[in-house]
C-alpha cells in the first residue's frame, strides 16, 4: 500500500503551470490549474521529455519537445485514448501537496 508523500507547499506551483518531483524513484508532474493540483507520470512515452515543462491548457499538457498532449485528470493522449500514462491521487493538507504514488517492489 502506497502512503500520500508531500511534494511541495501550496503556492509553490504557479497557476497553470507544472514542477517535477521525485516520488519513490519516480518522476511525477504535478500541475496546478483551475484552483486544483493533478499529477501525471512526468516522462512523455514518446522520446521522454519532461511533461512538467510542457504548456498548460484546457486541462491538457503538451510535451514541450514534439506537442504530445495528455490529459491531467487520468493521463489519456489525445491523439489516441487508448494510450495512458500514470495518473496520481493527489491531497491538500494544511499547507502541504501530497502526491500517492505506488511503491513498485
Amino acid at each position: 500500500m502506497s502512503e500520500f508523500v508531500a511534494v511541495a507547499k501550496v503556492g509553490d506551483i504557479p497557476p497553470g503551470q507544472g514542477q517535477a518531483f521525485a516520488v519513490h524513484g519516480r518522476m511525477v508532474a504535478v500541475f496546478f490549474v483551475d484552483g486544483e493540483y493533478q499529477a501525471i507520470d512526468d516522462f512523455c512515452p514518446h522520446m521522454g521529455a519532461s511533461l512538467a515543462g510542457g504548456r498548460v491548457e484546457h486541462g491538457m499538457v503538451s510535451c514541450p519537445w514534439h506537442a504530445w498532449r495528455f490529459k491531467l485528470c487520468d493521463g489519456t493522449w489525445c491523439d489516441n485514448p487508448r494510450i495512458k500514462i500514470d495518473c496520481f491521487e493527489v491531497k491538500v493538507e494544511g499547507d502541504d501537496i501530497l502526491v500517492r504514488v505506488p511503491v513498485k517492489e
